[in-house]
Protein backbone atom coordinates (compact mmCIF):
# COMPACT_ATOMS: atom_id res chain seq x y z
CA UNK A 1 0.00 0.00 0.00
CA UNK A 2 1.45 3.37 -0.45
CA UNK A 3 0.35 6.50 1.47
CA UNK A 4 0.48 9.86 -1.03
CA UNK A 5 1.03 12.78 1.31
CA UNK A 6 0.51 16.04 0.07
CA UNK A 7 2.11 19.39 1.53
CA UNK A 8 0.32 20.53 5.15
CA UNK A 9 -0.24 22.40 7.86
CA UNK A 10 -1.67 20.56 11.29
CA UNK A 11 -3.60 21.33 13.67
CA UNK A 12 -5.60 19.64 16.64
CA UNK A 13 -5.08 16.74 19.47
CA UNK A 14 -3.89 13.57 19.95
CA UNK A 15 -4.33 10.88 22.92
CA UNK A 16 -0.46 9.32 22.72
CA UNK A 17 -0.43 5.56 21.89
CA UNK A 18 0.74 2.98 24.42
CA UNK A 19 4.28 2.01 24.66
CA UNK A 20 5.69 -0.46 23.02
CA UNK A 21 8.73 -0.74 25.45
CA UNK A 22 6.25 -1.14 28.29
CA UNK A 23 3.64 -3.64 26.88
CA UNK A 24 6.21 -6.15 25.76
CA UNK A 25 7.83 -6.03 29.30
CA UNK A 26 4.68 -6.33 31.14
CA UNK A 27 3.77 -9.25 29.21
CA UNK A 28 7.20 -10.91 30.36
CA UNK A 29 6.18 -9.95 33.77
CA UNK A 30 2.72 -10.97 33.38
CA UNK A 31 3.89 -14.52 32.35
CA UNK A 32 6.61 -14.58 34.98
CA UNK A 33 4.26 -13.66 38.21
CA UNK A 34 1.99 -16.19 39.83
CA UNK A 35 -1.82 -14.48 39.59
CA UNK A 36 -3.86 -12.00 37.29
CA UNK A 37 -2.53 -9.21 35.31
CA UNK A 38 -5.28 -7.15 34.16
CA UNK A 39 -3.37 -4.33 31.71
CA UNK A 40 -5.27 -1.24 30.60
CA UNK A 41 -4.45 1.34 27.63
CA UNK A 42 -2.52 -1.69 26.35
CA UNK A 43 -0.59 -1.42 23.00
CA UNK A 44 -1.98 -2.78 19.59
CA UNK A 45 1.18 -2.68 17.95
CA UNK A 46 2.09 -5.58 15.64
CA UNK A 47 5.59 -5.78 18.20
CA UNK A 48 2.94 -5.99 21.17
CA UNK A 49 0.65 -8.74 19.12
CA UNK A 50 4.22 -10.84 18.95
CA UNK A 51 4.39 -11.07 22.89
CA UNK A 52 1.10 -12.21 23.87
CA UNK A 53 1.03 -14.78 21.05
CA UNK A 54 4.89 -15.42 23.12
CA UNK A 55 3.31 -15.61 26.68
CA UNK A 56 0.46 -17.44 25.48
CA UNK A 57 2.75 -20.32 24.16
CA UNK A 58 4.47 -20.20 26.94
CA UNK A 59 1.54 -21.28 29.26
CA UNK A 60 -0.10 -17.47 29.69
CA UNK A 61 -3.61 -17.61 29.64
CA UNK A 62 -5.20 -14.45 27.89
CA UNK A 63 -8.35 -12.66 27.78
CA UNK A 64 -8.90 -9.79 25.71
CA UNK A 65 -11.35 -7.24 26.17
CA UNK A 66 -12.44 -3.62 24.78
CA UNK A 67 -10.75 -1.85 27.91
CA UNK A 68 -8.36 -3.96 28.80
CA UNK A 69 -6.31 -7.16 28.59
CA UNK A 70 -6.65 -10.31 31.29
CA UNK A 71 -3.78 -12.57 31.54
CA UNK A 72 -3.53 -15.65 33.88
CA UNK A 73 -0.33 -17.27 34.83
CA UNK A 74 1.22 -19.80 36.99
CA UNK A 75 4.27 -18.24 36.95
CA UNK A 76 7.67 -19.97 35.92
CA UNK A 77 8.07 -23.48 37.37
CA UNK A 78 11.11 -25.44 36.21
CA UNK A 79 9.78 -28.74 34.99
CA UNK A 80 6.87 -27.19 33.16
CA UNK A 81 6.13 -28.17 29.32
CA UNK A 82 4.31 -25.56 26.97
CA UNK A 83 2.19 -26.53 24.38
CA UNK A 84 4.16 -25.00 21.44
CA UNK A 85 7.53 -25.89 21.04
CA UNK A 86 8.39 -22.89 18.56
CA UNK A 87 8.29 -19.44 19.58
CA UNK A 88 8.17 -17.03 16.73
CA UNK A 89 9.47 -13.70 17.60
CA UNK A 90 8.25 -12.43 14.25
CA UNK A 91 10.71 -9.03 13.48
CA UNK A 92 10.44 -7.94 17.23
CA UNK A 93 13.88 -7.75 18.04
CA UNK A 94 12.92 -7.18 22.03
CA UNK A 95 11.03 -10.09 22.18
CA UNK A 96 13.82 -12.54 20.82
CA UNK A 97 16.21 -10.50 22.77
CA UNK A 98 14.41 -10.83 25.95
CA UNK A 99 12.20 -13.77 25.99
CA UNK A 100 15.38 -16.04 24.60
CA UNK A 101 17.13 -16.09 28.61
CA UNK A 102 13.25 -16.70 29.56
CA UNK A 103 13.06 -19.80 27.60
CA UNK A 104 16.68 -21.15 28.53
CA UNK A 105 14.47 -21.83 31.94
CA UNK A 106 12.67 -24.41 30.72
CA UNK A 107 13.77 -27.69 31.12
CA UNK A 108 12.90 -29.11 27.21
CA UNK A 109 13.61 -28.29 23.83
CA UNK A 110 12.33 -24.74 22.30
CA UNK A 111 13.06 -23.49 19.42
CA UNK A 112 12.82 -19.25 19.04
CA UNK A 113 12.43 -18.62 15.13
CA UNK A 114 11.29 -15.12 13.73
CA UNK A 115 10.50 -13.46 10.38
CA UNK A 116 11.75 -10.86 7.72
CA UNK A 117 14.46 -8.51 9.32
CA UNK A 118 14.84 -10.40 12.41
CA UNK A 119 16.15 -13.74 10.57
CA UNK A 120 19.84 -11.13 9.52
CA UNK A 121 20.11 -10.21 12.43
CA UNK A 122 23.15 -11.16 14.07
CA UNK A 123 22.65 -13.74 17.02
CA UNK A 124 26.12 -14.20 18.29
CA UNK A 125 26.03 -12.78 21.58
CA UNK A 126 22.78 -14.21 22.28
CA UNK A 127 24.84 -17.47 21.98
CA UNK A 128 27.54 -16.08 23.48
CA UNK A 129 25.23 -16.12 26.86
CA UNK A 130 23.96 -19.40 26.48
CA UNK A 131 27.35 -20.64 26.24
CA UNK A 132 27.90 -19.30 29.51
CA UNK A 133 24.75 -20.05 31.00
CA UNK A 134 25.46 -23.79 30.02
CA UNK A 135 22.84 -24.04 27.51
CA UNK A 136 22.80 -26.01 24.59
CA UNK A 137 21.54 -25.04 21.33
CA UNK A 138 21.59 -25.48 17.84
CA UNK A 139 21.67 -22.50 14.88
CA UNK A 140 22.96 -21.95 11.83
CA UNK A 141 25.72 -19.00 10.81
CA UNK A 142 24.68 -17.14 14.55
CA UNK A 143 21.19 -16.29 12.91
CA UNK A 144 17.82 -17.62 14.01
CA UNK A 145 16.02 -20.09 13.97
CA UNK A 146 18.05 -21.02 17.27
CA UNK A 147 17.05 -24.57 19.30
CA UNK A 148 17.48 -24.24 22.85
CA UNK A 149 17.61 -27.36 25.28
CA UNK A 150 17.25 -24.84 28.83
CA UNK A 151 16.95 -25.83 32.31
CA UNK A 152 19.88 -23.23 33.64
CA UNK A 153 20.33 -22.28 37.18
CA UNK A 154 21.56 -18.74 37.76
CA UNK A 155 24.96 -18.08 38.54
CA UNK A 156 27.63 -15.37 38.83
CA UNK A 157 27.67 -13.73 34.95
CA UNK A 158 29.12 -11.43 32.68
CA UNK A 159 27.30 -9.95 29.75
CA UNK A 160 28.66 -7.37 26.88
CA UNK A 161 25.93 -5.07 26.88
CA UNK A 162 27.72 -2.81 23.94
CA UNK A 163 25.25 -3.52 21.01
CA UNK A 164 21.95 -3.70 23.44
CA UNK A 165 20.70 -3.52 26.54
CA UNK A 166 17.77 -5.99 25.62
CA UNK A 167 19.15 -8.95 26.27
CA UNK A 168 20.27 -7.86 29.80
CA UNK A 169 16.56 -6.85 30.44
CA UNK A 170 15.93 -10.87 29.41
CA UNK A 171 18.68 -12.20 32.07
CA UNK A 172 17.44 -9.32 34.62
CA UNK A 173 13.66 -10.98 33.82
CA UNK A 174 14.82 -14.84 33.61
CA UNK A 175 17.05 -14.81 36.88
CA UNK A 176 13.59 -13.30 38.50
CA UNK A 177 11.76 -15.25 37.87
CA UNK A 178 13.73 -18.71 38.53
CA UNK A 179 13.99 -16.82 42.72
CA UNK A 180 10.24 -15.89 42.52
CA UNK A 181 9.92 -19.75 42.51
CA UNK A 182 13.46 -21.04 44.36
CA UNK A 183 13.47 -17.90 47.09
CA UNK A 184 15.06 -21.02 48.99
CA UNK A 185 18.50 -20.43 46.57
CA UNK A 186 19.27 -16.77 47.86
CA UNK A 187 18.83 -18.09 51.03
CA UNK A 188 21.02 -20.96 51.07
CA UNK A 189 23.95 -18.69 48.18
CA UNK A 190 24.78 -15.12 49.66
CA UNK A 191 24.06 -13.25 46.48
CA UNK A 192 24.22 -13.83 42.60
CA UNK A 193 25.80 -11.23 40.27
CA UNK A 194 25.39 -9.85 36.47
CA UNK A 195 27.93 -8.27 35.54
CA UNK A 196 27.46 -6.04 32.88
CA UNK A 197 30.51 -4.42 30.59
CA UNK A 198 29.55 -1.53 28.61
CA UNK A 199 25.95 -0.93 28.63
CA UNK A 200 23.73 0.86 26.24
CA UNK A 201 20.50 2.09 26.36
CA UNK A 202 20.58 2.55 30.30
CA UNK A 203 16.92 4.26 30.60
CA UNK A 204 15.48 1.16 29.18
CA UNK A 205 17.44 -1.05 32.34
CA UNK A 206 15.45 1.68 33.97
CA UNK A 207 12.16 0.44 32.52
CA UNK A 208 13.13 -3.18 33.11
CA UNK A 209 13.75 -2.51 36.73
CA UNK A 210 11.01 -0.34 36.89
CA UNK A 211 8.32 -3.12 35.78
CA UNK A 212 9.62 -5.79 37.91
CA UNK A 213 9.43 -3.46 40.96
CA UNK A 214 5.81 -3.03 40.02
CA UNK A 215 4.96 -6.55 39.51
CA UNK A 216 6.70 -7.91 42.96
CA UNK A 217 9.05 -9.76 41.25
CA UNK A 218 12.86 -10.04 43.22
CA UNK A 219 14.68 -7.06 42.60
CA UNK A 220 18.62 -6.90 42.36
CA UNK A 221 20.36 -4.13 43.71
CA UNK A 222 22.01 -1.77 40.83
CA UNK A 223 25.24 -1.13 41.42
CA UNK A 224 26.29 2.13 38.97
CA UNK A 225 24.88 -0.51 36.13
CA UNK A 226 28.07 -2.45 36.27
CA UNK A 227 27.23 -5.41 38.63
CA UNK A 228 23.31 -6.63 39.05
CA UNK A 229 23.02 -8.44 42.74
CA UNK A 230 20.56 -10.18 43.68
CA UNK A 231 20.32 -11.48 47.20
CA UNK A 232 17.74 -11.92 50.47
CA UNK A 233 17.26 -8.55 49.74
CA UNK A 234 15.73 -9.01 46.44
CA UNK A 235 12.61 -10.56 47.49
CA UNK A 236 9.84 -8.06 47.42
CA UNK A 237 6.98 -8.13 50.12
CA UNK A 238 4.41 -7.79 47.12
CA UNK A 239 2.93 -11.25 47.06
CA UNK A 240 -0.70 -9.89 45.50
CA UNK A 241 -2.27 -12.34 43.14
CA UNK A 242 -3.85 -9.86 40.91
CA UNK A 243 -1.52 -6.68 39.42
CA UNK A 244 -3.34 -3.78 37.74
CA UNK A 245 -1.30 -1.88 35.35
CA UNK A 246 -1.95 0.38 32.73
CA UNK A 247 0.36 1.00 30.16
CA UNK A 248 2.04 4.48 29.66
CA UNK A 249 2.38 6.49 26.21
CA UNK A 250 5.08 5.79 23.84
CA UNK A 251 7.80 8.45 23.83
CA UNK A 252 9.22 6.59 20.56
CA UNK A 253 6.12 7.21 19.01
CA UNK A 254 5.04 10.77 20.35
CA UNK A 255 8.38 12.10 19.03
CA UNK A 256 7.11 11.78 15.49
CA UNK A 257 4.12 14.10 15.85
CA UNK A 258 6.21 16.24 17.89
CA UNK A 259 8.44 16.88 15.24
CA UNK A 260 5.28 17.23 13.16
CA UNK A 261 4.34 19.85 14.89
CA UNK A 262 7.51 21.49 15.22
CA UNK A 263 7.85 22.12 11.88
CA UNK A 264 4.39 22.21 10.26
CA UNK A 265 1.63 22.89 12.92
CA UNK A 266 0.16 23.76 15.97
CA UNK A 267 -1.02 20.75 18.08
CA UNK A 268 -1.26 19.14 21.66
CA UNK A 269 -0.75 15.76 22.56
CA UNK A 270 -2.86 14.15 25.41
CA UNK A 271 -1.85 11.64 28.21
CA UNK A 272 1.71 11.56 28.62
CA UNK A 273 3.94 11.10 31.67
CA UNK A 274 6.91 13.56 31.73
CA UNK A 275 8.65 11.79 34.07
CA UNK A 276 9.18 8.77 32.32
CA UNK A 277 11.84 6.10 32.64
CA UNK A 278 11.63 5.74 28.77
CA UNK A 279 14.60 7.21 27.15
CA UNK A 280 12.99 8.62 23.90
CA UNK A 281 11.57 11.11 26.25
CA UNK A 282 14.37 13.37 25.63
CA UNK A 283 13.13 14.74 22.21
CA UNK A 284 12.09 17.57 24.42
CA UNK A 285 15.40 18.24 25.38
CA UNK A 286 15.95 18.79 21.54
CA UNK A 287 13.13 20.48 20.62
CA UNK A 288 13.42 23.22 23.37
CA UNK A 289 17.45 23.14 22.17
CA UNK A 290 16.63 23.88 18.54
CA UNK A 291 14.14 26.69 19.52
CA UNK A 292 10.92 24.89 19.10
CA UNK A 293 7.23 26.42 20.80
CA UNK A 294 6.74 23.79 23.19
CA UNK A 295 4.63 23.82 25.73
CA UNK A 296 4.30 20.97 28.99
CA UNK A 297 0.97 21.36 30.82
CA UNK A 298 0.17 18.42 33.23
CA UNK A 299 0.19 15.35 31.09
CA UNK A 300 -0.15 16.97 27.91
CA UNK A 301 2.52 18.28 25.42
CA UNK A 302 1.37 21.58 23.02
CA UNK A 303 3.76 22.41 20.18
CA UNK A 304 3.37 25.02 17.14
CA UNK A 305 5.53 25.40 14.20
CA UNK A 306 8.45 27.74 14.64
CA UNK A 307 11.87 29.06 13.22
CA UNK A 308 14.53 26.56 13.85
CA UNK A 309 17.97 26.07 14.83
CA UNK A 310 20.76 23.38 14.41
CA UNK A 311 21.39 20.94 17.15
CA UNK A 312 23.73 18.75 18.53
CA UNK A 313 22.94 15.62 20.58
CA UNK A 314 24.22 12.08 21.35
CA UNK A 315 21.32 9.39 20.57
CA UNK A 316 23.30 6.62 22.21
CA UNK A 317 20.92 5.64 24.88
CA UNK A 318 18.07 6.25 22.81
CA UNK A 319 18.60 5.42 19.41
CA UNK A 320 15.30 5.10 18.03
CA UNK A 321 14.92 9.31 18.16
CA UNK A 322 17.49 9.39 15.26
CA UNK A 323 15.10 8.96 12.32
CA UNK A 324 12.51 12.01 13.96
CA UNK A 325 15.56 13.78 14.68
CA UNK A 326 17.08 13.52 11.11
CA UNK A 327 13.06 14.59 9.74
CA UNK A 328 13.55 17.95 12.42
CA UNK A 329 17.13 18.63 11.36
CA UNK A 330 15.85 19.16 8.05
CA UNK A 331 14.14 22.48 8.82
CA UNK A 332 16.65 23.76 11.39
CA UNK A 333 18.63 26.73 9.39
CA UNK A 334 22.26 24.49 9.62
CA UNK A 335 24.08 21.81 10.07
CA UNK A 336 22.60 19.62 13.02
CA UNK A 337 24.92 16.73 14.90
CA UNK A 338 23.76 13.25 15.76
CA UNK A 339 26.12 10.89 17.73
CA UNK A 340 25.42 7.10 18.23
CA UNK A 341 25.40 6.18 14.65
CA UNK A 342 26.79 2.67 16.01
CA UNK A 343 23.39 1.53 17.33
CA UNK A 344 21.61 1.67 13.63
CA UNK A 345 23.22 -1.05 12.12
CA UNK A 346 21.17 -3.48 13.35
CA UNK A 347 17.61 -2.56 12.96
CA UNK A 348 14.77 -3.01 10.86
CA UNK A 349 17.08 -1.99 8.47
CA UNK A 350 20.49 -0.45 8.83
CA UNK A 351 18.98 2.95 9.19
CA UNK A 352 22.31 5.11 8.66
CA UNK A 353 21.82 3.69 4.70
CA UNK A 354 18.36 3.73 4.94
CA UNK A 355 17.99 7.91 6.09
CA UNK A 356 20.44 8.79 4.09
CA UNK A 357 19.33 7.41 0.55
CA UNK A 358 15.40 8.58 1.25
CA UNK A 359 16.39 11.94 2.47
CA UNK A 360 18.57 12.38 -0.20
CA UNK A 361 15.84 12.14 -2.79
CA UNK A 362 14.53 14.99 -0.56
CA UNK A 363 16.83 17.28 -1.20
CA UNK A 364 18.63 17.09 2.13
CA UNK A 365 22.66 15.53 2.29
CA UNK A 366 23.71 13.45 5.19
CA UNK A 367 26.81 12.55 5.68
CA UNK A 368 28.97 10.21 8.41
CA UNK A 369 32.15 10.52 9.76
CA UNK A 370 33.24 7.55 12.43
CA UNK A 371 30.03 8.15 14.71
CA UNK A 372 28.53 11.06 14.16
CA UNK A 373 25.92 11.94 11.72
CA UNK A 374 25.37 15.04 10.04
CA UNK A 375 22.53 16.77 8.76
CA UNK A 376 22.53 19.90 6.46
CA UNK A 377 19.40 21.73 7.15
CA UNK A 378 17.34 24.63 6.23
CA UNK A 379 16.90 24.19 2.00
CA UNK A 380 13.79 23.26 0.29
CA UNK A 381 12.67 19.73 0.65
CA UNK A 382 11.31 18.69 -2.23
CA UNK A 383 8.43 15.30 -2.63
CA UNK A 384 9.13 12.00 -3.52
CA UNK A 385 8.96 8.59 -3.99
CA UNK A 386 9.92 6.58 -0.68
CA UNK A 387 11.39 3.32 -0.06
CA UNK A 388 10.42 2.38 3.81
CA UNK A 389 12.83 -1.00 3.44
CA UNK A 390 10.83 -2.37 5.13
CA UNK A 391 11.37 -0.07 8.28
CA UNK A 392 8.65 1.34 10.25
CA UNK A 393 10.41 4.44 11.53
CA UNK A 394 11.79 5.49 8.17
CA UNK A 395 8.27 5.40 7.01
CA UNK A 396 6.98 7.86 9.52
CA UNK A 397 10.31 10.16 9.64
CA UNK A 398 10.02 10.58 6.12
CA UNK A 399 6.27 11.33 6.06
CA UNK A 400 6.73 13.82 8.73
CA UNK A 401 9.91 15.55 6.45
CA UNK A 402 6.88 15.53 3.87
CA UNK A 403 4.20 17.71 5.63
CA UNK A 404 6.37 20.56 4.32
CA UNK A 405 7.69 19.75 1.02
CA UNK A 406 7.44 21.05 -1.81
CA UNK A 407 5.21 19.13 -3.85
CA UNK A 408 3.83 15.19 -3.21
CA UNK A 409 5.58 12.49 -1.11
CA UNK A 410 4.81 8.78 -1.99
CA UNK A 411 5.37 6.16 0.64
CA UNK A 412 5.56 2.75 -0.50
CA UNK A 413 4.74 0.24 1.80
CA UNK A 414 3.55 2.46 4.30
CA UNK A 415 1.95 -0.70 6.36
CA UNK A 416 5.28 -1.07 8.18
CA UNK A 417 4.29 1.20 10.37
CA UNK A 418 2.18 -1.34 11.94
CA UNK A 419 5.02 -3.08 13.70
CA UNK A 420 5.16 -0.11 16.47
CA UNK A 421 2.73 2.82 15.20
CA UNK A 422 -0.58 1.35 13.87
CA UNK A 423 -2.34 4.52 13.80
CA UNK A 424 -0.01 6.77 12.73
CA UNK A 425 -1.20 7.83 9.68
CA UNK A 426 -4.66 8.00 10.77
CA UNK A 427 -3.67 10.17 13.43
CA UNK A 428 -1.80 12.58 10.97
CA UNK A 429 -4.76 12.44 9.04
CA UNK A 430 -6.65 13.44 12.02
CA UNK A 431 -4.51 16.41 12.57
CA UNK A 432 -5.38 17.59 9.46
CA UNK A 433 -2.81 16.66 7.22
CA UNK A 434 -3.40 15.80 3.84
CA UNK A 435 -2.67 11.87 3.02
CA UNK A 436 -4.81 9.55 1.36
CA UNK A 437 -4.05 6.03 0.30
CA UNK A 438 -4.12 3.91 -2.98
Amino acid sequence: MKAIIQPSNISGSIIAPASKSLMQRACAASLLKKGKTIIKNFGISDDDETALNIIQNLGAKVERKEQEIIIDSNGFTTNQLIKNSTINCNESGLCLRMFTPIIALYNQEITVDGRGSLLKRPINFITELLQQLNVNYQTKNDSLPLKINGGFTPKDIEVDASISSQLLTGLLFSYAAYFENNPSFLINNSSVTIKVNSLKSKPYIDLTLQVTKDFGLPLPENKSYEYFIFSNKSIQQNKSTIINYSIEADWSSISFLLVAGAIAGNISIKNIQQNSFQADRKIIEVLKRCGANILLENNNVIISKSILQPFEFDATDCPDLFPPLVALAAYCNGASIIKGVHRLTYKESNRTNSLQEEFLKMGVTISVENDTMKIVGGNILYGAEINTHQDHRIAMACAVAALQANGNTIIHHCEVVQKSYPNFFEHLKQLQANIYFE
